[in-house]
């Protein structure tokens, strides 16, 4: 009798995962539709620094038992770093409702590369941490898509970078490099916690590690790893168990803007994905989402290099009308591909610092009301520049405060412009309103206007520059 009543209380306590799981296939289809953007801001975070709180022996318990309970290849050990890491993802219920959301769509494609490459299913998860599921994040130094791949190690994987396409961007391309990269580390690492480990720092910087703690174990050497990779793991164990135990927490799944029914076809003409989300009738938005690494919104296939189109899968599409938008030989853009160079922010300030002369320096002191952006359009140089030319932390700035400025880098201000001004009027785009206006491009118009989006409002009153 004890031991039946023992074996309830942990049942109790565990939950069962199976009702986790029931919550994580949630099938969104029957949820409204939003169309609403969610990623706020595409630029990534880091991993946030965490400080050691004792824990009770409760909470130990009921964590351990149900990482424990969670089916895994990955081992999901369970220690303060970790649960502190589970209590700020607990609290973080809007976040981890939408990346419920979003793993409808998204998992599927990350489970498919992962088997393909023998990868545990796990690793799946980390794109919440790398990226929480966006596949136009952008890390400080440059690190691009939802899995997160520097430039140099994205083309190493075969990931092309070029003036139509960032695959860096494409989620099952990236998926694929990324399932082929855990591969590799876990061969030489012999470890899946190394692996990972791996993943955000080098395999350089975990072999270092190894070599000074003597050991292959993450917990043993990870006072030798760099200060955010010592958080990333925990971060990872964290994620997987909030995901599967997000009914214990409170947290429900949102629905995704993201059609979770498509269809996939081969081109080898230019195709324009603005034209074919007309002729499906549904937001250019929504297609860009489903081909999110397509810069130009031009789909570049050649018999020598067919590209992949997803589309959403509608029962009243236009066929016919589809069918002309693929066999369109009239887009309207040059045809011709030119590779893309590093977007790695410490390879720039390298190339930078080498051709700098001491020479050109200018001083500007900073007066009261002035700003980054204010002293950059002075000079005619960029934000960026003058925060590694300063070694700026912060974008604040205080009067008396003097900037240096090369000045080999500015460019001659232009005269001030002059603008008309145009009211937004329902169903406006930003390109058809430039199309209004001779030499006006979506460019301009979101720089004048300091647009962060493409997205309008009615009513809106924009800047036209006049040529």
């Amino acid at each position: 009798m004890i031991k039946k009543i023992l074996f309830a209380s942990i049942c109790a306590c565990l939950g069962y995962i199976s009702s986790a799981s029931a919550q994580q296939t949630l099938k969104l289809d029957s949820l409204p539709k939003v169309h609403n953007n969610i990623f706020i801001n595409t630029d990534t975070v880091a991993v946030p620094v965490v400080s050691e709180n004792p824990l009770t022996m409760g909470q130990n318990f009921i964590y351990k038992l149900r990482l424990d309970s969670i089916a895994k290849t990955v081992p999901l050990p369970y220690n303060e770093y970790v649960q502190q890491y589970i209590d700020i993802y607990a609290k973080r219920k809007d976040m981890f409702g939408k990346m419920i959301g979003l793993s409808s769509y998204y998992f599927p494609i990350f489970d498919k590369a992962l088997k393909d490459y023998n990868i545990p299913q796990e690793i799946k998860y980390l794109t919440i941490v790398e990226s929480q599921m966006n596949p136009h994040a952008i890390s400080r130094v440059g690190a691009t898509g939802i899995w997160q791949f520097m430039f140099g190690t994205g083309k190493a994987y075969g990931l092309k970078m070029d003036n139509f396409v960032d695959e860096r961007k494409d989620p099952i391309q990236a998926s694929y490099a990324a399932a082929a990269y855990f591969r590799d580390a876990f061969e030489e690492l012999g470890d899946w916690l190394l692996a990972i480990a791996a993943y955000n720092c080098g395999k350089g910087n975990v072999n270092r590690a190894i070599e000074k703690a003597n050991s292959r174990d993450f917990w043993v050497i990870r006072q030798f790893l760099p200060k955010e990779t010592r958080n990333y793991v925990p971060a990872f164990i964290a994620a997987v168990y909030v995901m599967n135990y997000s009914n214990k927490h409170q947290i429900t799944a949102q629905a995704s803007n993201m059609f979770l029914k498509t269809d996939t076809v081969q081109t080898t003409r230019f195709v324009s994905l603005s034209t074919l989300a007309k002729v499906l009738n549904i937001e250019e938005g929504a297609m860009m989402a489903l081909n999110p690494s397509y810069k130009k919104k031009i789909v570049n296939g050649t018999d020598d290099e067919p590209k992949r189109i997803v589309m959403p899968k509608l029962k009243d599409a236009d066929y016919a009308g589809i069918y002309d938008v693929l066999n369109d030989q009239e887009v309207d853009v040059s045809m011709k591909v030119i590779e893309a160079s590093t977007d790695d922010a410490r390879d720039l300030r390298k190339k930078k610092a080498k051709s700098i002369s001491t020479s050109s320096i200018v001083y500007h002191k900073v007066t009261a009301g002035q700003n980054l952006t204010t002293v950059a359009d002075k000079y005619g140089v960029e934000v960026q520049d003058l925060r590694v030319w300063n070694g700026l932390k912060s974008k604040t700035l205080v009067p008396g405060q003097k900037l240096k400025i090369y000045a080999k880098n500015r460019t001659p201000l232009k005269a001030p412009a002059s603008f008309l001004s145009y009211k937004v009027k329902t169903g406006d785009t930003l390109s058809e309103i430039a199309e209004k206006f001779d030499g006006a491009t979506v460019q301009s118009i979101r720089r004048d206007n300091r647009l962060s989006k493409a997205g309008l409002q009615v009513g809106m009153v924009l800047k036209i520059s006049k040529g």
